[in-house]
């Protein structure tokens, strides 16, 4: 009986250890400075690559976008990898600013939240530590 008792003892260990071992380990994401963006104008279908600094406004046609965040975590990992908090106002004719949007975006999956708007979609592409576009306080 003891015998019987350490076999199964020692098969359920084995069994734990290797589902532990098993389980993906969720590193700590990195954050950075940079976020590289895409935005397409639908009237022209033209798409423009462009980097913004974390905490700077930078305008596409008529939106606003400020990152507000900027993370990307290990190749690895099963989580999304890449992913930014941005802001978006849309700027109108007579100067006044309406927030269309708040939120976390994804590089792995643009469209799980997107920007909603009838003439321009932004996406994120990814996070970068520097880009060769000077920073806001040196221009």
């Amino acid at each position: 009986m003891p015998l019987r008792f350490l076999s199964r003892l020692f098969a359920a260990l084995a069994f734990f250890g290797l589902a532990l071992a098993v389980a993906p380990a969720s590193a700590q994401p990195m954050a950075h400075p940079v976020a590289t963006l895409a935005g397409l104008d639908k009237i022209t279908g033209r798409i423009t690559r462009f980097d913004v600094y974390i905490d700077e406004t930078v305008l596409f046609g008529a939106l606003e976008i400020t990152p507000r965040a900027c993370y990307d975590r290990p190749a690895t990992d099963t989580l999304q990898r890449t992913s930014a908090f941005l802001e978006v106002d849309q700027r109108s004719l007579d100067g006044t600013a309406k927030r269309i949007f708040t939120g976390w975006m994804f590089a792995d999956s643009p469209a799980l939240n997107a920007v909603d708007h009838p003439v321009y979609d932004v996406w994120l592409i990814e996070c970068k530590t520097s880009t060769n576009v000077p920073p806001p306080d040196q221009r």
